[in-house]
């Protein structure tokens, strides 16, 4: 059952991969981009509970939080177009 999960959410990436190059505006891209984190954080966590190793899920939280720091860096810089102030 979790193989199949983990198939799916494969499937899912290269969509969202697609959908990531093809968008029609930034901000698709971006949405992308932040699915793509998510989904990416529920394969890890997926593939260390298949594998049975627990730390999978410690690189997938950290990975989660990265991801939310970086969609919220890249819409603060199209709002003001910098960072520094």
């Amino acid at each position: 059952m979790f193989a199949a999960a983990a198939l799916a959410l494969l499937a899912a990436l290269v969509l969202l991969l697609v959908r990531a190059v093809l968008g029609p505006t930034v901000f698709d891209r971006l949405l992308a981009a932040n699915t793509i984190g998510t989904v990416s954080v529920v394969l890890l966590a997926t593939i260390g509970f298949l594998t049975g190793r627990p730390d999978f899920l410690d690189l997938a939280i950290v990975y989660g939080l990265l991801n939310i720091v970086g969609t919220i860096a890249v819409l603060k810089f199209f709002r003001h177009g910098s960072l520094g102030e």
